[in-house]
């Protein structure tokens, strides 16, 4: 039996990560187009994980692409899977957070409702002023406060390390940061 190798077809060799990485660095559009075609399967089985919507998904692998373009002359080429992968679960925490906060807002309407008949109807008007002031003044804070405070008085109350992983903040700087959050919403409110 003899064996026939056929040599007319040369093997096309796979660029290795380091050189795609150099390659998308100088701007190279096929390094870049080989590179999301290797690392693709990885962001999207990171999203899977997360069980968000498509269009969630479909966001987060973008955003991911989006940074490693803008990170890409700081990254090691040898870390990159693992980087992407970090990446990953860090924008499917952010879009979690946001679908939150978005409930959040939705249930903080509830205060501004209109009293039962049995209540007053001045009670009522100031109720609704002091709701409307309340979003004003937390509208004054800036985004990160504003999530710390819908989150550390959620009802019920989310876990600090619950609140840690969702706003990618050590736990032992939420109450700090919760408690100056507090202290400028009382000055915006003049209370």
């Amino acid at each position: 039996m003899t064996i026939t190798t056929d040599t007319s077809t040369p093997r096309v060799r796979q660029p290795d990560t380091a050189s795609l990485v150099a390659a998308a660095q100088d701007g190279d559009h096929q390094a870049w187009r080989t590179l999301v075609d290797r690392y693709a399967r990885l962001v999207w089985s990171i999203t899977r994980d997360f069980r968000i919507s498509d269009s969630d998904a479909a966001d987060v692998a973008q955003t991911t692409w989006l940074r490693l373009f803008e990170h890409i002359h700081r990254i090691d080429p040898e870390r990159v899977a693992p980087w992407l992968a970090t990446t990953a679960r860090r924008e499917c925490l952010r879009v979690l957070a946001q679908r939150k906060r978005m409930l959040l807002t939705y249930e903080d309407d509830s205060f501004t409702e209109i009293a039962d008949g049995s209540a007053a109807v001045d009670e009522s008007l100031l109720s609704h002023e002091r709701a409307q002031a309340v979003r004003r003044a937390m509208a004054g804070l800036p985004e990160r406060w504003q999530q710390l405070l819908h989150l550390s008085m959620a009802d019920p109350p989310v876990p600090y390390a619950e609140i840690s992983a969702t706003l990618d903040m050590p736990i032992g700087s939420i109450g700090p940061l919760r408690a100056r959050s507090l202290a400028k919403l009382r000055k915006l409110l003049d209370y």
